[in-house]
């Protein structure tokens, strides 16, 4: 997982919705108990935002340069999915600062 080490150069902030007790929430709420310490030391002035809403569907956001948002449904995906998606938003961020 080299790649969370260089995430606060792709990406300008993470922000986790999720409801707090609906069960397709329930690996997201799982996903960030586990991960948010390890991608926090990593990369320590990112912004990591965890919104919580009642009935909401699990989404995942990044935002780049230039204001512009990738949004993922997490709904359905395990919280080994959940990282191969945050994966993939650090990586499409990489190949717009290129």
């Amino acid at each position: 997982m080299a790649w969370r080490s260089s995430l606060s150069r792709s990406v300008k902030e993470i922000r986790f919705l999720f409801c707090q007790s609906s069960p397709a929430s329930g690996p997201a709420r799982e996903f960030v108990k586990k991960n948010y310490g390890d991608i926090k030391t990593h990369n320590p002035a990112l912004p990591i935002l965890i919104r919580e809403c009642s009935g909401v569907q699990p989404q995942l956001w990044a935002r780049y340069d230039m204001g512009v948002e990738r949004c993922v449904h997490l709904d359905g995906l395990t919280e080994a999915q959940i990282d191969k998606k945050l994966e993939e938003l650090a990586k499409q961020g990489a190949h717009k600062a290129k």
